[in-house]
């Protein structure tokens, strides 16, 4: 008998880097592993067009709306049909834990609940400011003590599942090193290309990085690239944006010669799973990062990359990465090495299927 999955996604399927790249790129293993499943995102493409763009609030509600009558109507009538409920991140985005609770407590199903971010800390984007009361943060304690089991990205977030439920796992976000990321960038003497990818609500982050920027382009010639679904349009002299696009997104990265990830010291950017160094190192891109949370175990400084606190770490890190073409190749290739090993959906593929039994 095959065992019968749900998996119940926020966000439509090929969208959202947190739900690809945690939950649709194991797909592919699934028959093979005897499981029936099903995904039911909540929201719509049409919805997930605006949602983080500022105005368009009736097709958003409208929007929001559809996706509850949705969710009603799976949860009443698709649950009772499958023997594991796979929530990832949360079953709807505002208000309190119904779902999950009439998933557990109603119709008895194990939950399998999944997250990547500190998301029981108050965090929205300027463009939805106005929902941020209905969010309900602190309904992540009770989704952790209702599952069966609990996937988290890093040891912070599992640090905290562990406090209301002990069957909790450290599953990190991973890339297909076969399929997708599986080329290997080549390092030249040619004109270097730093780069940034990330969503616009982390847009943000860059801002720390804007003088180091524009100094370090008076004495040195090089490109900064934006891999975004929206262009923040930095001040500086020499400066490029590509527009995000899932069919280009590894051509794009492997424009960059070296990937920067800056964070804030702060609770939030402590839950975050170091994705943009994943995606960096898998392509044999050296990586600078700040030295928060698990950027710390991804990026070894020397090895793969450089971790730089201060301005005066980022000017030396990036000057040293892009003057030494040879050094680019050699920690890039390490951190290749790095992913394959510990953060490929192949490394991690039987850790994330254990999660039903």
């Amino acid at each position: 008998m095959p065992v019968k999955v749900l998996f119940l996604l926020p966000y439509p399927v090929k969208h959202a880097p947190s739900q690809r790249f945690r939950v649709e790129l194991y797909e592919r293993f699934f028959t093979d592993a005897g499981l029936q499943y099903k995904f039911a995102p909540f929201m719509d493409d049409a919805t997930w067009n605006v949602l983080y763009k500022g105005g368009s609030a009736l097709q958003k509600t409208t929007g929001i709306v559809k996706g509850y009558l949705n969710r009603w109507k799976t949860i009443l009538f698709d649950v009772p049909k499958y023997d594991y409920v796979f929530v990832h991140r949360e079953a709807a985005p505002l208000g309190p834990p119904i779902f999950e609770w009439i998933v557990t407590k109603v119709w008895r199903k194990k939950m399998i609940f999944d997250f990547d971010d500190a998301i029981w800390i108050p965090n929205t984007s300027s463009e939805n400011k106005a929902v941020a009361w209905f969010k309900a943060f602190g309904k992540v304690k009770y989704i952790c003590k209702w599952s069966y089991k609990i996937s988290g990205g890093n040891d912070y977030l599992c640090n905290y599942a562990r406090k209301y439920n002990p069957s909790t796992y450290r599953v990190p976000t991973c890339v297909d090193v076969e399929l997708f990321h599986n080329k290997v960038k080549t390092h030249t003497t040619n004109k270097v290309t730093v780069g940034w990818t990330g969503s616009q609500s982390t847009l943000f982050y860059l801002d720390q990085l804007i003088l180091v920027l524009q100094e370090l382009q008076e004495e040195l010639d090089f490109t900064f690239l934006v891999i975004a679904n929206k262009d923040p349009q930095l001040p500086l002299r020499d400066y490029a944006f590509t527009a995000w696009n899932e069919t280009t997104e590894v051509a794009d990265l492997l424009k960059m010669d070296i990937g920067v990830m800056p964070l804030h010291p702060d609770e939030w950017s402590e839950g975050k799973c170091g994705f943009k160094l994943i995606q960096y190192l898998s392509l044999g891109i050296p990586a600078i990062a700040s030295p928060v949370g698990v950027n710390k175990q991804i990026v070894i400084n020397g090895e793969d990359g450089y971790i730089a606190a201060s301005k005066d770490e980022w000017k030396a890190a990036l000057r040293t990465l892009i003057t030494d073409h040879a050094l680019r190749g050699k920690l890039g290739l390490a951190g290749r090495v790095k992913i394959v090993a510990e953060y490929s959906i192949q490394s991690q593929k039987e850790n994330f299927l254990s999660l039903f039994s």
